[in-house]
């Protein structure tokens, strides 16, 4: 998942867009659930970041559509 989000060149990348990445055959839809929980423990290690409506969210507080991204360097 970090490869994938290294490869977006700083854009932040929906759960479906990381699955179809990481399996581009028809099985990507067993990933998503996966995703989330990866997405939630990385996130709280600060490898990465949770974003709904393009603001940051509490790890262990969102629901709905989330994108994700690397925390940015500046």
């Amino acid at each position: 998942m970090l490869e994938t989000l290294a490869k977006s060149a700083g854009k932040t990348l929906s759960a479906p867009e990381i699955a179809q990445a990481l399996s581009p055959d028809a099985g990507w839809h067993d990933l998503i659930a996966p995703i989330r929980t990866a997405a939630i423990k990385l996130a709280n290690d600060g490898r990465l970041v949770i974003y709904r409506k393009g603001k940051p969210v509490d790890p262990n507080d969102f629901r709905g559509v989330y994108r994700l991204g690397l925390p940015r360097q500046d």
